[in-house]
């Protein structure tokens, strides 16, 4: 965890804001996975900070959601091109992995469990490197 919040703070994901009656606060949590070798032993310990975002209403704190994931066909062409043309491959787990969009919308969070700086209550996302669930 502590790894994570430096790798946040390092790419200025939020700033600590004091709290207003008017925001919407959303809470946030740690979600773990163990990352395994390919003969099933322990890699590693794997954390990331996500926000509650279930608790946001459409129309209200948002206007849209996006979720960017690969489809299984390109998956597929990309291997094909790589068996004719005889490449190799090789595989990499990044530890930290930002998106650098921007947000249209002020997102308030609590800070995250274990990481509470009592000075200022509040976490202003300022980028969309968090996840929400």
């Amino acid at each position: 965890m502590r790894e994570e919040i430096q790798a946040l703070r390092a790419n200025k994901t939020w700033s600590l804001v004091p709290f207003h009656p008017s925001m919407n606060v959303v809470g946030s949590r740690w979600v773990y996975k163990i990352k395994r070798r390919y003969d099933g032993s322990i890699e590693r310990y794997k954390t990331r900070l996500v926000t509650r975002g279930f608790t946001q209403q459409e129309d209200i704190d948002y206007s849209k959601t996006f979720n960017p994931v690969i489809k299984q066909e390109t998956v597929k062409l990309v291997f094909s091109i790589v068996v004719l043309c005889d490449w190799k491959i090789h595989q990499l787990d990044i530890h930290n992995a930002f998106l650098n969009g921007v947000l249209d919308e002020k997102v308030y969070m609590k800070q995250p469990p274990g990481f509470v700086d009592s000075t200022l209550p509040l976490i202003c996302v300022d980028c969309i490197s968090l996840y929400m669930v």
